[in-house]
């Protein structure tokens, strides 16, 4: 073997000097293969590192990662390895529109917003929002193709979805600005189009450290004026009112306090508000803080809450959703849902999702809303959304089903443009007509309504691209000391505190999931008992503890139970006799029903001294009774009560 030199080459290898340009770029031409090892030693081959173990289709990450380029520092990879994140921060303005409405003295502002499209938003934002729910859902999204993995495939929410849930325009001109707005030109822009004097401006905008004003400035300072008041006062009003509606939904943005003053350039010419494509804005918006929460280092989530909750509601209802009994169809759809609050919690949802079946997806939630609001066509576009100087792709392609198409393998998701190149974006958005999918792109209709079905191919390849399930087994709850001790106190004595720390064991154990043996179930269940009744000796004096296993520190992911044998309680041993029922004796003026076969033996206490018992009627077939079979029984009754 020829001798190798310091480069790793081969002395007798052709080798050619760089030019100069080539030194600049720093590029090195090497024309022959490196020399293997001479010593070659064999290594264990490993297709996947340790923390991406095979569960149920899952793995530590993808196997092909071309797609999700940066699912290294994606917050699900962090889950795996065992980190762990809180529920996310909700940034929800829903309460606040309440404090500045429009009643019959404001009816010139009502008319313009109902003219410029948002009018919606004043009556279908929710006030309550789910963090253990919402920030289950954020730890599924993935910047790259801008849609939720889930345990079957892709879901995102859609252009169709932005207008049945919302009911604002989605078609339009595109939303943009030339660049970001400077403190300066916001001081500028207030008093030019809110009326605000020079010291009013600088004072607000200094107050929030950035081009912004703070949403209760904007109510205290125009929220007075009504129809008597002056035409530029109205003027300004209306304006200053749009801002503060776009700053509490469509761009409701990390700071929970204010909104960007350059949304204000939107409300120059009032007539001219209705003709932008709100929808595809506030749908980018959204996409953007999805993608930021999606780090594991982030703690708040931003964007119109309103439209991904009333998404979850509209998709997974039979998990999620609390419908609104007096809903009609011809208001949006944020409104056929009452907001609540789940009681699981983050792990719980977590690994909900992690079980969920295709079944349980509602496809096509708007079967009945087409009749008030068909499928836009726009929803159909492959491109790009722009909203100032966020630019997202959409890709309705990798979401076929719920358009109730059979998915396929959808093409590699599109790296989108700078947002400084907005005048091709545009061009591109005014021809979106050019950019929808084609009949042979959507493939065929689902064989049955609502499906979810997909090609025989696509879960194979969807399996080795995704991340399927956020939570690695050995990670699922387990009922462990730190659980236990967060559940209320044995020494409260009232039942209102009885009945919630036994709705938190069983909400502990049902979140388990149906896999548990049957002694898990059972042991919660008697412990519930127990705390019900006041007594946890109750449950504790008819069984037997198990004896703590020898280690806990790597349970097993096929034997990991959901409580601690160490503390949960096992039924008692089974017998061959079952074991004798204590009743009372039936009231003398109702007979006995009849059995079918014969009776289970029956321990009766003896009757009061005072009372005699009735006497049964003479059977000339029985055999003669025994004198000692009532003291027997009350001997057996009396050391049964004793023990």
């Amino acid at each position: 073997m020829p001798p190798r030199t310091r480069g790793g080459y081969t002395s007798d290898a052709p080798r050619r000097r760089p030019t100069g340009s080539e030194r600049r770029r720093r590029v090195h031409l090497r024309e022959v293969d490196p020399v293997p090892d001479p010593d070659p030693v064999e290594h264990p081959q490993h297709d996947r590192d340790e923390t991406e173990e095979v569960f149920e289709g899952a793995r530590g990450g993808p196997i092909d990662r071309s797609i999700l380029r940066s699912f290294h520092k994606h917050v699900a990879a962090k889950i795996w390895l065992g980190e762990d994140r809180a529920p996310l921060k909700l940034v929800n303005h829903g309460a606040k529109l309440q404090l500045w409405e429009l009643d019959m003295e404001r009816s010139r502002i009502y008319e313009t917003v109902h003219r410029s499209g948002l009018a919606p938003l004043t009556s279908c934002s929710h006030r309550v929002a789910s963090r253990p729910m919402l920030s289950a859902f954020c730890e599924r999204w993935q910047p790259e193709t801008t849609t939720f993995h889930m345990p079957f495939g892709e879901m995102t929410i859609t252009l169709d979805d932005v207008a049945s849930i919302l009911h604002i325009p989605v078609t339009g001109s595109m939303i943009s600005f030339p660049q970001p707005l400077r403190v300066d030109d916001a001081n500028a822009l207030l008093v030019e189009l809110l009326g605000t004097t020079d010291v009013e401006a600088s004072r607000e905008t200094e107050q929030c450290r950035s081009p912004s004003v703070r949403l209760l400035w904007l109510r205290d300072h125009f929220s007075t004026i009504t129809d008597a008041s002056s035409d530029d006062d109205i003027m300004f009003a209306t304006r200053a009112f749009l801002l503060h509606l776009v700053g509490c939904t469509l761009f409701a943005d990390k700071s929970a306090t204010s909104v960007a003053v350059v949304y204000l350039e939107l409300f120059r010419d009032l007539s001219m508000v209705g003709s932008y494509a709100w929808g595809a804005a506030c749908l980018a918006y959204l996409y953007r803080q999805l993608t930021t929460a999606t780090r594991f280092e982030v703690r708040q989530l931003g964007g119109y809450l309103t439209l991904l909750q009333a998404w979850i509601y509209e998709h997974f209802p039979e998990m999620f959703s609390s419908p609104d009994m007096s809903y009609t169809e011809s208001r949006s759809r944020a409104l056929c849902w009452r907001p609540h609050v789940i009681p699981d919690s983050l792990q719980s949802v977590r690994e909900r999702l992690d079980r969920l079946q295709i079944s349980e997806v509602c496809w096509e939630p708007y079967v009945d809303h087409r009749a008030e609001h068909p499928l836009p066509d726009i929803a159909w576009y492959s491109g790009c959304l722009k909203c100032g100087q966020v630019v997202e792709p959409y890709h309705p392609e990798r979401v076929l089903r719920q358009f109730g198409y059979i998915q396929t393998i959808p093409p590699r998701p599109f790296t989108p443009p700078r947002p400084d190149r907005s005048i091709l974006l545009e061009q591109y958005w005014e021809r979106w007509t050019d950019h929808v999918l084609t009949d042979q792109s959507r493939g065929r209709r689902c064989h049955y309504s609502g499906s979810g079905e997909s090609v025989p191919e696509y879960m194979a390849w969807y399996d080795r691209i995704s991340h399927r399930i956020v939570q690695p087994p050995q990670l699922r709850s387990g009922f462990t000391t730190d659980a236990r001790s967060s559940l209320p106190s044995h020494a409260a004595s009232t039942s209102d505190t009885r009945a919630a720390r036994a709705l938190t064991l069983l909400r502990l154990v049902i979140s388990g999931g149906r896999e548990q043996s049957v002694d898990v179930f059972w042991g919660a269940l008697n412990e519930a008992h127990g705390i019900l009744a006041g007594s946890d000796e109750t449950s504790a004096s008819h069984s037997t503890p198990s004896p703590a296993p020898a280690s806990h520190s790597t349970p097993s992911p096929a034997t990991l139970p959901f409580f601690s044998p160490a503390t949960f309680v096992y039924p008692p041993a089974a017998s061959d006799d079952p074991p004798p029922l204590i009743v009372p004796p039936p009231p003398a003026s109702v007979a006995p029903p009849a059995a079918s076969g014969p009776p289970p033996p029956l321990i009766v206490p003896p009757p009061p001294a005072s009372v005699a018992p009735p006497a049964p009627a003479p059977d000339p077939s029985a055999p003669a009774p025994d004198s000692t079979a009532s003291t027997t029984v009350y001997v057996h009754a009396k050391r049964k009560k004793k023990t």
